[in-house]
């Protein structure tokens, strides 16, 4: 197992929902998906966006495409058209949870790095 940021075994795609963003985490290869599915958690993905999500985290499955799709309720000031924030419709969020550091089997990095 080594610890490595989120990036290394996933891609990912944000935007905006209103008052919510919403991060799609992909997996770069087939047998990762069920590696997220698992250790990627509302609670993991609010702990750490705990300085941007100020509601609830849903976590939607799309195992036909690999990816999970997260919800992340107040997260854009209002939303696009009213927010003072300089990331009014959250194209950033994907980026800031592809840093997230976690432990990742030495076989599932491999698959990664080779399926790129």
């Amino acid at each position: 197992m080594k610890k490595v940021k989120l990036i290394e075994i996933a891609h990912g795609r944000s935007g905006d929902k209103g008052n919510a963003s919403n991060v799609g985490i992909i997996a770069r290869h087939p047998d990762i998906y069920p590696f997220l599915v698992d250790k990627l958690t509302t609670d993991v993905v609010k702990e750490h966006m705990k300085n941007i999500c100020m509601g609830k985290v849903e976590r939607f499955e799309m195992p036909n495409i690999g990816a999970l799709n997260f919800l992340l309720h107040e997260s854009l000031g209002g939303g696009g058209t009213v927010s003072l924030k300089l990331d009014a419709q959250g194209k950033t969020h994907a980026s800031m949870l592809l840093r997230m550091e976690m432990e990742v089997p030495d076989e599932l990095l491999n698959k990664a790095r080779s399926h790129t």
